[in-house]
């Protein structure tokens, strides 16, 4: 299984979301440039992401894209599934009315289980603990939420 642009960038765009708090209006620009998003793509994921309740798209010149969720209850399966649907390794799992030998297989319980394992150590990582390991965001963005946002509110983490 490999992660789908749309899921990496889904991931992207939610970490700064995240970086700078719940409630605070991001430019749709901003995220673009400074997570390497192309900014026709963003505005399509984060129809998604508004779909699944993650986000929501304020409209207008000081508009954007805001966080719903503290990122503390996000987790990296929600991201990637509200983008990419349910993770399924195999379509066997994905409908078991396509493989007549699914009820006698000893493949489709090692499918089972690797998607379990896969899905619960996504469902582990929320965006709260993904921000404190620094991975892939910039020092400039953690340095801004670490001082509060631009209007000088602090993010709720």
């Amino acid at each position: 299984m490999r992660l789908t642009r749309a899921g990496e960038y889904a991931v992207r765009c939610m970490l700064f979301l995240s970086a700078r708090g719940t409630g605070v209006v991001c430019a749709r620009r901003e995220i673009a440039q400074e997570m390497d998003i192309p900014d026709q793509f963003l505005g399509k994921i984060a129809q998604q992401l508004a779909r699944a309740g993650l986000i929501e798209i304020v409209q207008g010149a000081r508009g954007g894209f805001r966080l719903l969720v503290s990122p503390a209850e996000v987790t990296l399966l929600d991201v990637v599934e509200a983008v990419i649907g349910e993770i399924f390794l195999n379509d066997c799992l994905m409908r078991p009315e396509s493989c007549n030998r699914s009820n006698a297989c000893a493949v489709h319980s090692v499918w089972y289980k690797a998607r379990q394992q896969l899905r619960r150590t996504l469902q582990e990582a929320s965006f709260a603990s993904l921000l404190h390991e620094n991975s892939c965001m910039s020092s400039g963005i953690l340095e801004s939420t670490a001082a509060g946002t631009r209007d000088g509110r602090r993010p709720v983490l």
